[in-house]
């Protein structure tokens, strides 16, 4: 399962990255980010505890409609969102402090790097929960992501 979530961390990567290519078309940015969020979170089967890093008013994202919103915005019912993944991304890179394994349940917590377009590097800390699906996919059903505090 370890080595699931770190080829799912790729995944999510590489994802974020594809979305950013998007930015100028909304039609394809809503295709390319209903597939990335269908093959990796496990919306289908319920909510998603979903707290992303650049959400404050409605900073619980537990449902399908409001994570895409988070991810591209274009929702009125979502103000704040500008589309995180849109920014666009050239490289997103995961550094695991720890991944823990029970079963068919993964956790992994760190701190992932976002580099924008002029190489500027964004810390974000980030846990994940994953689940195990019936066909051996594993599906993120817990994203919590903050920027570092700073005094």
């Amino acid at each position: 399962m370890k080595k699931l979530i770190l080829e799912y961390q790729n995944k999510w990567a590489n994802g974020i990255v594809e979305i950013g290519k998007t930015k100028n078309n909304l039609e394809e940015s809503v295709s390319v980010t209903t597939k990335f969020i269908n093959e990796l979170y496990d919306f289908e089967n319920g909510n998603v505890q979903f707290k992303p890093t650049k959400a404050s008013e409605k900073q619980f994202r537990n449902d399908f409609e409001s994570a895409l919103s988070y991810f591209i915005g274009n929702n009125t019912d979502f103000s704040e969102d500008s589309g995180f993944a849109l920014n666009p991304w050239v490289n997103v890179e995961f550094k695991n402090e720890s991944i823990n394994v029970y079963g068919d349940i993964g956790m992994a917590m760190g701190n992932y790097f976002f580099t924008n377009a002029e190489s500027k590097i964004t810390k974000v800390e980030y846990t994940f929960g994953y689940i195990k699906s019936d066909d051996n996919r594993i599906l993120i059903n817990l994203h919590h992501s903050s920027l570092p505090y700073t005094p």
